[in-house]
């Protein structure tokens, strides 16, 4: 029992009013455009930065809703509860920066999960684990590219909560381990989460977006 309280407060002390400022729009997913040959452009400076961020909130905020709409055989509460929590988290970020974007916001892009057996608890949490992961370096990559301190601030307070779902994600792959923070994520020499920049990442995740994303005008 004190595992599983444990692991439920550690997340909910991720808190979204304390990533947010208690920024909190409806939790639905944006309406999707019918995907054409157009290219989405991120943009320039900060606002592409932004832009990056947003397009990889709008990634997780949609697969979380999709596990939590057609769970996996065998999903217990514990893991409903997590797992909903850390989608409420991924809608509100994807929110916050919709609305902080404003007019430079990008369209909402449209998902493939194609690779992804929702009905099997191995697939989902594998994608999990990767998606986590992969926000948590793409912050931390960007970090040094920002240059309004206000945008560097909200960036670190989202990083620290993607930080914390990447760890209860790989607790519930491999319970009471040292997974939570294992030496794949975290540089063994300094002790800190790898940083990685965007032009590694945007083709890592383009395989699960149907649109094609550029980021030629981000900052590096």
């Amino acid at each position: 029992m004190l595992e599983k309280v444990n692991r439920r407060y550690f997340l909910r002390s991720a808190g979204v009013a304390a990533t947010t400022g208690a920024f909190i729009m409806g939790c639905t997913l944006d309406d999707h455009n019918i995907p054409g040959e157009e290219v989405v452009d991120l943009g320039v400076g900060d606002i592409g930065i932004l832009n990056y961020a947003y397009a990889l909130e709008q990634l997780e905020a949609a697969f979380y809703t999709q596990v939590i709409m057609t769970p996996y055989a065998g999903m217990s509460e514990e893991e409903k509860t997590i797992l909903t929590d850390i989608m409420y988290h991924e809608i509100i970020h994807r929110q916050f920066f919709k609305a902080a974007l404003g007019a430079a916001a990008i369209k909402g892009l449209t998902p493939n999960f194609g690779g992804i057996d929702f009905s099997s608890r191995g697939s989902v949490l594998g994608a999990a684990k990767l998606f986590e992961d992969t926000g948590v370096q793409a912050y931390n990559g960007a970090g040094n590219l920002i240059k309004d301190v206000n945008y560097l601030l909200i960036a670190g307070k989202i990083v620290s909560v993607e930080a914390r779902h990447a760890a209860a994600i790989r607790d519930l792959l491999n319970p009471n381990s040292a997974d939570f923070a294992g030496n794949d994520v975290v540089d063994t020499v300094n002790g800190f989460d790898k940083a990685i920049k965007p032009g590694v990442i945007l083709p890592a995740v383009q395989p699960f977006v149907v649109n094609k994303i550029s980021g030629s005008g981000l900052p590096s």
